[in-house]
């Protein structure tokens, strides 16, 4: 199997930074995780109008409300093959506020229909979104949302962007401090801002057969629908 975001960028692949190729670069034959820690310096919310839409998402593990500055920050990747066959790679991530561990999951996969990655948010994938990733000049992974689809049992539409977030993502290796750092900026076109953190991490990777993967990562259902 091939990693999911080299099949994205394809020879761009190789313009990212040697440290963002190592983590970009796994995939489930290599019966590895990679387990970050590190701190948001600020983990931010839009205007009091935008709780509802954050509420609503945290019952899934889909963004949350809380905010904060040095909050603590978890996030766990691992890369298996679902029951589709898919290669699939989870971003398990865990902003541990002082009164609660807020969770933000997702599960993507490289779609060959589509041409691009698709991003399963929360716990029971119901909420499919298009990924574009670019390789910036300092060779930074970028990523930004596009189309994004509803599942539930026979229900299936487009969902208007107009009623969600746009997603902006950028990480990157900082030399200086031997740490990964990342950007995240979700916005809505009529409510503007809604979301977002900034911080730095470290990076280990460990042995782990599929397994062994912990189950708390795991989407309680898979979606076959891209």
């Amino acid at each position: 199997m091939t990693s999911i975001y080299r099949q994205a960028l394809g020879a761009d692949f190789d313009r990212l930074h040697p440290r963002m190729q190592w983590r970009f670069g796994f995939s489930s034959i290599d019966e590895t995780c990679q387990i970050g820690t590190g701190v948001m310096d600020e983990v931010w919310r839009g205007p009091w109008w935008t709780l509802p839409f954050l509420l609503l998402g945290s019952t899934r593990r889909v963004l949350f409300p809380s905010r904060g500055n040095s909050v603590p920050f978890t996030i766990a990747n691992y890369a298996y093959v679902d029951r589709f066959g898919r290669e699939t790679v989870t971003w398990a991530r865990r902003f541990h506020f002082p009164r609660r561990t807020r969770a933000f999951d997702a599960t993507m996969v490289f779609s060959k229909r589509r041409d691009t990655i698709v991003d399963y948010l929360g716990t029971h994938q119901h909420l499919a979104v298009d990924l574009g990733c670019y390789v910036d000049d300092d060779g930074g992974m970028c990523i930004r949302s596009g189309e994004q689809r509803f599942y539930e049992g026979p229900v299936a539409f487009r969902f208007p962007l107009v009623l969600s977030g746009v997603a902006s993502v950028r990480e990157w290796w900082d030399e200086g401090a031997a740490c990964f750092r990342i950007e995240v900026r979700v916005a809505n076109k009529i409510l503007g801002p809604l979301f977002g953190y900034r911080g730095s991490f470290t990076v280990e990777e460990c042995l782990c057969p599929v397994a062994d993967i912990l189950a708390d990562v795991l989407p309680v259902s898979e979606e076959h629908r891209e």
